[in-house]
This record gives structure tokens, sequence and C-alpha cells, in this order.
């Protein structure tokens, strides 16, 4: 449903960008859009009842439990990509430094701090409209994570570490703070003012349909 959701804001969004705050309702692993189903421990999955689903946007495999996910869709982006990460990023940095985190954005696409990731972020776009996807580990199991997920060591060797879960940290704080000084940013970083904002009964129905036509599908989930 989450995707669902991302997916239809995709596509009625008007000029007036949109940014999504969310959680999970059970531990999810969302996989990018090119990946291979190889990519994550499938069966490991099902077995501990953790959730599988493909996402729209690219980047890699990520484990979805005690965290702060977000998306951002607008009809308004720079065009480079790197520079279009860097801008919307720059909400969550700035949000999270006013809770004395000192998050920083580390190209292409992570937030850092202290050298160790603390979210990564994808996009795609279409038809004029970019959508990006967020995540804020609140809290991780890093053991957990990393049976799920199938790192390429390529990933971890300009690192100096010797195993990827070495490179996660946590923020340590709560959804509700992280995602008050997110809303706080948003005003800040654009200069804007925010209007919140849910989704009508007839909206959330397609969103539904969506979520049982496509993200609950095998043949897209397993696609590659």
């Amino acid at each position: 449903m989450n995707m669902a959701i991302d997916e239809y804001l995709m596509t009625h969004v008007t000029d007036t960008p949109i940014f999504r705050i969310y959680g999970w309702s059970n531990p999810c692993v969302s996989i990018g859009y090119f990946q291979s189903i190889e990519d994550i421990d499938f069966q490991k999955c099902r077995i501990e009842a953790v959730d599988v689903v493909r996402r729209i946007t690219g980047g890699g495999s990520v484990f979805h439990e005690k965290e702060l996910t977000y998306s951002f869709v607008s009809r308004k982006y720079p065009p480079k990509i790197i520079d279009s990460y860097q801008e919307i990023c720059q909400i969550i940095v700035s949000g999270l430094n006013t809770l004395d985190i000192d998050a920083k954005f580390s190209p292409l696409n992570d937030i850092t701090v202290d050298g160790k990731k603390i979210g990564g972020n994808a996009q795609t776009r279409k038809n004029g409209v970019l959508l990006q996807h967020g995540t804020i580990l609140l809290e991780v199991n890093k053991e957990k994570m990393f049976s799920l997920l199938k790192v390429p060591i390529e990933k971890i060797s300009d690192k100096k570490i010797p195993d990827a879960k070495y490179r996660v940290s946590q923020v340590s704080k709560t959804f509700d703070q992280v995602a008050k000084s997110l809303k706080d940013s948003l005003k800040l970083v654009f200069g804007c003012q925010t209007v919140p904002t849910k989704l009508k009964q007839n909206e959330l129905e397609s969103c539904k349909k969506i979520a049982k036509d496509k993200y609950s599908n095998p043949n897209w989930t397993l696609k590659r």
C-alpha cells in the first residue's frame, strides 16, 4: 500500500510538490526497480514474515522496520540527478541538525552521521514528475538487516570496512521527533508554507487497487 500511494501521488501531483512521511505496519524489504530478486534472501524473508515489495524507484534493497520513510513528488526539480538529490536531502540534513544530529549529505544519495549511513534515497522520473524515496533509521537491528540483504562486495570495498553492517548507524530518536523536524525543515529549506492533507476515500480506493493489482502481484515483485 505504501508503494501504491506513492505511485498514485506521482501520477496525480499538481504544480504543488508533495512531501509524505510514513512508517510500516509490518517489517518489509523493498527492492529497487532494476534489482534482481536474488539480491535478497527471499526465502528467509518469507520464513521470518518480512514482506517484500518492488519499488518503482531505482537503488538497492532496503530493510524497513524501525525507521521513518518519506517520499517527495514534484514537477519542479533540478535536471541533474546529483543536484536534485542534494536539494531534497537538504530537508533531511537540516531537520536532523535541529535535533543535534550532525547529519551530512553524502553523494550520490546517502545521509551520514560520523561517516556512517543513517539514510538512503532513490529516484525515478516519468512524464516530467520526480519521485524520491528516502529512509531514516531510527533504530537498527544490523544482524537481522544483513541476514536478509545481500550486499555486493563492491559496495564496501572502498570503505575500508570488513562488513557492511559497520557502515550503518541509527539516529536514536522517535518517529514523531524526526517527523516534526522534517516538517519544520521543509518550510525553511524551500521558504514555503505546508498544508497537511490526506487522501479522500475514492483516492484510497484507487491506491488499494494499485496495491492489489501491482504491488501484491508476484509477477511484479519477482520480475527480475
